[in-house]
C-alpha cells in the first residue's frame, strides 16, 4: 500500500531536477556555498557524488570542520576525472593545502585562490604550482614563502596560460623572487601586488634592494601598493600594453616608469619624503603618463606638488594634453582649502572636461593648517575657459566651499555642477549649504546646479 502510494506521488509530482544530466546539476550546485553543495549528497544515491563534479570549490575552515575525512577524499583522489575550474582555500592546515593543490592541478584547475594564516610560521608555496600549465588565475595571500624556480634554468616552470596574478602579504625568499615569478608569465594581463616591510623578513637588508621588475609586454592592468614598504627597493615598469595603472607608495627609491603608450587611466597616491629632489623624481615618474585620458589623484600628492612648486624648485608637474577626466580624493584636515593645489594641476590639463572631488573633511580642536600660496599668480586654467562641462563633488560637508565657488566663477562652459552631500549632514545643514551655493555667481549661463 505504501509502495503504491509512493509510486502515485512520484507520478503526480515527478522529480524533474534529478532527471537533469550530471553536467547541468553540477552547474546548478556551483552557485551554492561549497558546504551546502556537499550536503546535497544525503538526498539520495543519485546525488551522492554529484557535488564532486562541481567546477568551483571554496574550502574554508568552517566548511572543512563540518565534513568528514572520507568526503575530503572525494576531492583529493585523482580518480575524479572532472575539470576543477576554481579552487579557493582559506585554511591553516599546511598539509591539506598541499594535497588539495596537487589534486586540483591533476584536474586541470584554472583558478587558485590560496589564503594561509599561520601564527609566526611560513609555508613554501607548493612546487607543483610552478608546473601548472592550465592555471589562468593565481591569488596568494598570507604566510606563503614565494621561492619560484628561475625560468632561465627550467623552462617547465613557466606559467604559459596565467593571465591574472594577485599577491598580498606573502614572504619572499630572495631579492628577485617577485621578478622571477613575473618573468615566468608571458601572457599576464592583470597584476595586483601589495608588499610591506614584514614580507621581506627573510631577506638580508644589507645585501641588495628588493626588485620589482615589471617587464611584461601583455600586461593591461597594474595595481601596486608599496605604501607600507620602507625597505629599499627598485621598481622598474616597462609595459607597452598597459591601460590601467594604480600606484600607492613613495619615490624614495629607484623608480622608473617607461614605455606606456597605451595607458588610459592612472590612480596615484604618491607619498611625500622630505628630500629636495622629490619633485624631480615625481616629474620623471609621471612623465610617461602624459597621454592618459583619466586620472585619480590623492589630494595629499596634490598638496605636496603645490608645496614644492611654491618653493624655489625648477621642476613642474608634466602637461597632460589628453586628460579629459580628473578626480581628487582623500582626506582634508583642518581648514586648509585645496583650491590652489587643484588650480595648479588643472592648469596642466588644458582639455579637461570632467572634474570630480571625493574629499572627506576632518576637523577637531587640535587640527590646524596653513594655506599654501602659489609661487606666482596663475591665469585662469585653459580647461575652465573652453572644455570643462561637468563637476561633481561627492560627500560634500560644506568645506571647502571655495572649491565650488571658484569652479562656478571661472568655468565658462560648465553645464552641470552636482553636489552629493555627506551622509552625516542633517537636513538643516543641507538647506544652509544649498542656499549659500545658489548665491555664488556663475560665469556659464547654461550651468545647472544639482543637489543629491
Amino acid at each position: 500500500m505504501k509502495k503504491q502510494r509512493r509510486e502515485t506521488e512520484e507520478q503526480e509530482h515527478p522529480d524533474i531536477i534529478s532527471s537533469l544530466p550530471d553536467c547541468m546539476l553540477a552547474h546548478i550546485l556551483s552557485f551554492l556555498p561549497t558546504k551546502h553543495a556537499i550536503l546535497t549528497s544525503i538526498l539520495s544515491s543519485r546525488w551522492r557524488a554529484l557535488w564532486t563534479l562541481v567546477p568551483v570549490l571554496h574550502l574554508d575552515k568552517p566548511t572543512l570542520d563540518s565534513i568528514r575525512t572520507s568526503t575530503l577524499d572525494d576531492i583529493l583522489l585523482p580518480r575524479n576525472p572532472s575539470t576543477l575550474r576554481t579552487l579557493c582555500i582559506d585554511c591553516p592546515r599546511r598539509s591539506f593545502v598541499d594535497k588539495c593543490v596537487q589534486a586540483a592541478i591533476l584536474r586541470g584547475v584554472q583558478e587558485l585562490d590560496l589564503v594561509l594564516d599561520l601564527d609566526n610560521q611560513t609555508k613554501e608555496l607548493p612546487s607543483s604550482v610552478f608546473f601548472c600549465t592550465t592555471l589562468v588565475v593565481l591569488k596568494l595571500n598570507g604566510h606563503f614563502l614565494l621561492n619560484p624556480l628561475d625560468s632561465a634554468s627550467s623552462s617547465s616552470s613557466m606559467f604559459p596560460s596565467l593571465k591574472i596574478l594577485q599577491i598580498s602579504h606573502v614572504y619572499y625568499a630572495n631579492h628577485n623572487s617577485l621578478s622571477t615569478l613575473l618573468a615566468a608569465c608571458p601572457l599576464l594581463q592583470d597584476l595586483r601586488i601589495k608588499v610591506s616591510d614584514s614580507d621581506l623578513d627573510f631577506l638580508d637588508k644589507e645585501v641588495d634592494k628588493f626588485n620589482i621588475l615589471v617587464f611584461v609586454p601583455t600586461l593591461k592592468i597594474l595595481v601596486l601598493d608599496c605604501s607600507f614598504l620602507r625597505w629599499s627597493f627598485k621598481l622598474h615598469i616597462n609595459t607597452p600594453a598597459l591601460e590601467y595603472f594604480n600606484f600607492k607608495g613613495d619615490l624614495d627609491n629607484e623608480v622608473v616608469s617607461e614605455n606606456l603608450p597605451n595607458l588610459f587611466k592612472s590612480v596615484l597616491d604618491v607619498c611625500r619624503c622630505y628630500y629636495l629632489d622629490w619633485m624631480w623624481k615625481l616629474t620623471n615618474f609621471m612623465g610617461p603618463l602624459c597621454n592618459i585620458r583619466s586620472m585619480e589623484l590623492w589630494i595629499g600628492t596634490a598638496k605636496y606638488i603645490l608645496e614644492h612648486s611654491s618653493s624655489n624648485h625648477y621642476y613642474e608637474a608634466p602637461m597632460f594634453h589628453n586628460l579629459s577626466s580628473l578626480k581628487f580624493y582623500g582626506d582634508l584636515w583642518g581648514m586648509w582649502s585645496p583650491w590652489n593645489a587643484v588650480k595648479l594641476l588643472i592648469c596642466r590639463a588644458p582639455k579637461l572636461q570632467t572634474l570630480t572631488f571625493e574629499l572627506n573633511y576632518w576637523c577637531s580642536i587640535h587640527s590646524f593648517s596653513i594655506d599654501i600660496p602659489l609661487k606666482k599668480p596663475l591665469d585662469v586654467p585653459e580647461c575652465l575657459s573652453s572644455h570643462l562641462t561637468t563637476c561633481h563633488y561627492k560627500g560634500f560637508s560644506g568645506h571647502p566651499m571655495e572649491l565650488v565657488e571658484q569652479i562656478l566663477k571661472e568655468s565658462k562652459v560648465l553645464k552641470t555642477m552636482k553636489i552629493t552631500f555627506n551622509s552625516d549632514i542633517d537636513s538643516k545643514e543641507k538647506l544652509r549649504i544649498h542656499e549659500e551655493i545658489m548665491k555664488f555667481p556663475r560665469t556659464s549661463q547654461t550651468c545647472q546646479i544639482a543637489f543629491d
